[in-house]
């Protein structure tokens, strides 16, 4: 029913999320925990989700299920294909509040945000030296491996 009324009586007490279903609160938590019970039986990577863990296997499968049907480039994740739409209808929900430039994909934005603060979140482990993009980070690790 909470689905129809949209009703969320549980809080998250960290960051004030809400939620229809108490599990759905509690699978959340991990989230703030670091808590990763599921694990990748391919690779060993960690989850804190059983969903994430499922979509992530869509990776050693090769299985892409979602097909644009503009281009036909096909997509592991829906959430993938919802964003790959966007470069054909050109919509930019995700907008700078500091410049005002617009993006179609909110990790864009949260990357661009590193150029008005400063941050440098990506460090490189062989010297220490720190980017505002994970690209620029990669790229530069190819001087330390000679490629």
């Amino acid at each position: 029913m909470r689905t129809h009324t949209g009703e969320r009586p549980h809080r998250c007490g960290e960051c004030s999320k809400e939620f229809s279903k108490l599990s759905n609160l509690k699978r959340h938590m991990g989230t703030h925990t670091g808590e990763k019970p599921y694990r990748c039986e391919k690779c060993n990577r960690l989850f804190s989700q059983l969903n994430h863990l499922k979509s992530h296997m869509q990776t050693h499968t090769g299985e892409k299920p979602y097909r644009c049907e503009e281009c036909s480039r096909q997509f592991s994740r829906l959430s993938n294909l919802k964003s790959h739409m966007r470069t054909h209808t050109g919509e930019k929900p995700y907008r700078c509040e500091e410049c005002s430039r617009q993006f179609n994909r909110l990790s864009n934005l949260n990357t661009h945000m590193h150029s008005h603060t400063g941050e440098k979140p990506y460090r490189c482990e062989e010297c220490s030296r720190q980017f505002s993009q994970l690209s620029a980070l990669k790229t530069h690790m190819r001087t330390h491996t000679g490629e």
